[in-house]
């Protein structure tokens, strides 16, 4: 990236970092607060950056950053889609392009769960990738930080053999399994014929294929089915033991994206023992790095911190 476009690149980061209200991102503001937006530190939590790095993109000293991070950058600034190609070019890099799944959240969706911290909500792209979660998913599923990006998805995470299958904790649906993996394949399907010229989508499908016996036969046998919308789950737990909870799927017009959220009956056991990882798992929603990269720098305790 030339200097010019880093130092545009680096302003704009700035410029929309200060515009960005605190709230609006998730964080409580307190008395006393000299920021007019997000400070640098709570940028890179929300980018999964380190904040050294985030400095060195500022500053101007850090080159050619990934679209992976360009990418977490623009949902953790909340930019509209004419912005974030504005930050992908300064960047020196094409915006993702129109034909495939798209891993972008409207800022009003970003405000609106960072506004429900007391829910665990977590945000899937069309083909089922996570794109955004808030803390109280993290704390009920584990952090999504410390998985690899390309690993963040609940297609992998049913079928597949790798990070997303083995942090993936002990869930039991009341439809049962059958249901519950049959409506993601033909989610899956619906997402094939509606883009089918993603590269990366294909590339999912032909591994689940390859490693999963029963993602391949349902993909061979199944021609039709309710897509994953609503159910009633009981998680296991490594600290609370099992959460009942009921699991509800929201389409978000016009953005191809699915709004989960997972709720318990008021004073029920069940809300009780959500309050208890509310209270451990802290307030801050946190929008991860881009769950399909080209490029995927070091992490270290669930930051990226590419090379400069």
């Amino acid at each position: 990236m030339a200097s010019s476009s880093r130092s545009a690149f680096g302003a704009l980061v700035r410029a929309w970092r200060d515009r960005l209200a605190p709230a609006d991102a998730g964080f409580t503001v307190t008395d006393g607060r000299r920021a007019p937006g997000l400070r640098r530190e709570e940028l890179a939590q929300l980018a999964g950056l380190s904040v050294d790095y985030v400095l060195r993109l500022e500053q101007s000293r850090a080159r050619n950053p990934s679209a992976q991070v360009v990418g977490a950058l623009a949902r953790a600034l909340q930019l509209s889609r004419a912005e974030r190609d504005q930050l992908y070019r300064s960047a020196g890099l094409l915006p993702p392009q129109d034909g495939t799944v798209s891993t972008h959240v409207p800022p009003g969706i970003q405000r609106l769960a960072a506004r429900l911290g007391d829910v665990p909500i977590g945000v899937f792209s069309a083909d089922w990738t996570l794109v955004w979660w808030n803390s109280m998913w993290s704390a009920v599923f584990g952090d999504a930080a410390v998985v690899p990006p390309a690993e963040r998805n609940l297609a992998r995470a049913l079928f597949g053999n790798g990070l997303a299958h083995a942090a993936m904790p002990p869930v039991r649906s009341e439809r049962g399994p059958d249901v519950f993996e049959v409506s993601i394949v033909a989610d899956l399907k619906d997402a094939v014929s509606r883009y089918p010229g993603d590269a990366q989508l294909d590339r999912l499908v032909r591994e689940l294929r390859d490693v999963s016996g029963a993602f391949a036969h349902h993909w061979a046998t199944r021609t039709a089915s309710a897509p994953h919308t609503t159910d009633r789950k009981t998680i296991r737990h490594p600290e609370v033991g099992d959460i009942q909870v009921d699991c509800d799927v929201l389409i978000v017009p016009g953005a191809d994206l699915r709004m989960v959220t997972y709720t318990a009956a008021t004073g029920s056991s069940d809300a009780g023992k959500l309050d208890l990882l509310r209270v451990a798992g802290g307030q801050t929603a946190t929008a991860p790095p881009d769950g399909r990269p080209q490029d995927v720098g070091d992490t270290v305790g669930g930051r990226v911190d590419p090379a400069a």
